[in-house]
């Protein structure tokens, strides 16, 4: 099986490839479009600004292959907004995958932006479809920015507001939280997404 990390300059792609490498898969990182068309299964993470982000998915032309993509792909956390319609962060046009609009999350005496930690996930049933979370659990976020609950939600947790934590839209998957730094439960959503 060919695993392909997008590489576009935005990504944990170091910690996403040590957690594929655990699970007994050798992935590629790689920013040619022949290469991530070939593979078997795509991950898309990110960390950072979703202005620049998206600035380097145009520069490199991977603005215009990720959405044509047919073999499973997994949006992380930056990855997983980028897959939206539009995130207020810089105002940003994304890739319009999900049919969803990112949000900062609103101001709280209680509550700190960003969202950093861990934080409880449960699933939500809205399709026949099922998603590659099994079940409800603990998994780490960081985050400031939020895709509120919509159609293609398929968990959800709550600060401040309730979030979508992963969604799902046919081939396309996508998790707010890093499934790579969210201990076995992690681990064990990317083995049942690279099983897909």
């Amino acid at each position: 099986m060919k695993v392909v990390i997008v590489d576009y300059g935005s990504g944990n792609i170091a910690s996403v490839k040590m957690a594929v490498s655990r699970l007994g898969h050798e992935a590629v990182l790689s920013n040619q479009a022949d290469e991530i068309y070939a593979a078997d299964k795509v991950i898309f993470p990110g960390v950072g600004h979703a202005k620049a982000a998206m600035q380097q998915l145009i520069f490199s032309k991977l603005d215009q292959v990720i959405p044509k993509l047919t073999q499973p792909v997994l949006g992380i956390c930056l990855g997983m907004q980028l897959m939206c319609l539009h995130s207020e962060e810089g105002d940003t046009d994304a890739l319009g995958i999900f049919d969803a609009l990112v949000k900062k999350f609103p101001e709280h005496l209680d509550f700190k932006v960003p969202h950093v930690g861990w934080n409880l996930i449960e699933t939500r049933s809205v399709s026949s479809n099922r998603t590659q979370i099994e079940e409800a659990g603990y998994v780490y976020f960081v985050h400031s920015y939020f895709v509120p609950l919509h159609a293609s939600t398929t968990a959800m947790a709550n600060y401040i507001v309730p979030f979508s934590a992963a969604m799902q839209r046919d081939n396309f998957f996508a998790t707010q939280f890093h499934p790579e730094k969210s201990g076995s439960l992690g681990a064990q959503i990317l083995q049942n997404f690279l099983k897909l």
